[in-house]
């Protein structure tokens, strides 16, 4: 017999939202942060982090509830998964980017009406702004901004430093390296690769003091540039991840021109993002990221690996193949 229809699922995914904001704001108030110090009572908790008592009880139970905070005797504490990424003093955080998330995305997101019907960024565009230029030249936010991108990537950099055949190569460069995250974990696991970051000059101390506390910069050094300007570094492999997604086809295809022509025949690129599954079915986060594209930048979205393979072929790698990652992540390898 067919089950009956129930309206949950499309109740749940209407609001979810209110889960959404929810968790974002506990972020925003350090709730995760000032649990890591030990399980505390509501009256406690609330004191501590500035909560009215009329709303601290529905908002710590509702954490509770959606797993983020455990409750045992009357005292809250932090689930492992929050108590590791989200407390700010472990550099295992990755809230940078659930804070840029609560600024700036959670308002922008409530345009995607007006994106979908105009095709344009409702982000600070609309105002004459600019988010990428305003985090460059702000060196707190793009500091804070760069840790997210190492916290967020991390699963996925473990990955490729596992199953990538890096005995292969001697040199490597991650293009649009930021703070160094992919760069530590395959230097840390191949101890035979040299190389650095290309990336912007902004980037360069975070870059430098990130890879030197893992003792790794006699190995790895940073290179200033801008990819669509300069030509990019030579190196037996290079990486681009979270980059070609950021831009149009004709962009993205002069990105692969320019590693193209970097590398030495033999060489190989890796490019990784949240790819869209072929079918364009599965993956809702990489589906999603390309509507986070809409809102943010003119002309960026995301692709699938069937996509990103026939655009290399297309620049001249003779050879391309497509590898799961970690969760929503996946990476195209093309050999030139």
């Amino acid at each position: 017999m067919t089950p009956p229809l129930t309206p949950e699922k499309i109740l749940h995914l209407g609001m979810a939202f209110w889960e959404s904001k929810t968790v974002l704001s506990a972020v925003e108030l350090e709730v995760f942060t000032t649990l890591a110090k030990g399980p505390m009572d509501m009256h406690t908790l609330r004191t501590q982090l500035g909560i009215h008592e009329r709303s601290a009880r529905d908002f710590f139970d509702a954490l509770v509830a959606l797993g983020m905070l455990d409750r045992r005797d009357g005292l809250y504490s932090n689930a492992p998964d929050a108590d590791y990424f989200l407390d700010k003093a472990k550099p295992s955080y990755i809230g940078g980017i659930l804070e840029m998330a609560n600024a700036r995305l959670y308002r922008f997101w409530g345009s995607l009406t007006t994106a979908l019907k105009t095709g344009q960024p409702q982000n600070e565009a609309k105002e004459g702004g600019n988010f990428f230029e305003t985090l460059y030249n702000d060196p707190d936010r793009l500091k804070s901004f760069m840790q997210s991108m190492t916290g967020i990537s991390m699963g996925a950099s473990i990955a490729i430093a596992q199953k990538f055949p890096w005995k292969d190569y001697q040199t490597f460069i991650d293009v649009g390296s930021a703070q160094g995250g992919l760069v530590v974990q395959v230097g840390k696991t191949h101890s035979h690769l040299t190389g650095g970051g290309f990336d912007l000059p902004p980037t360069g101390p975070l870059f430098t003091a990130y890879v030197e506390s893992f003792g790794l910069s006699d190995r790895f050094t940073f290179i200033p540039g801008d990819f669509f300007h300069d030509s990019f570094p030579k190196a037996d492999v290079l990486v681009m991840g979270h980059v070609l997604h950021d831009w149009d086809l004709d962009q993205k295809k002069l990105l692969l021109k320019k590693a193209y022509d970097a590398l030495p025949q033999g060489g190989a690129l890796i490019v990784f993002e949240a790819l869209i599954d072929d079918e364009r079915r599965k993956n809702v986060f990489g589906l999603l990221m390309s509507l986070n594209m809409l809102i943010e930048l003119p002309g960026g979205f995301d692709y699938t690996g069937a996509d990103c393979s026939g655009w290399m072929k297309e620049t001249g790698f003779r050879k391309t193949r497509v590898e799961h990652l970690a969760g929503p992540d996946s990476m195209v390898i093309g050999l030139k």
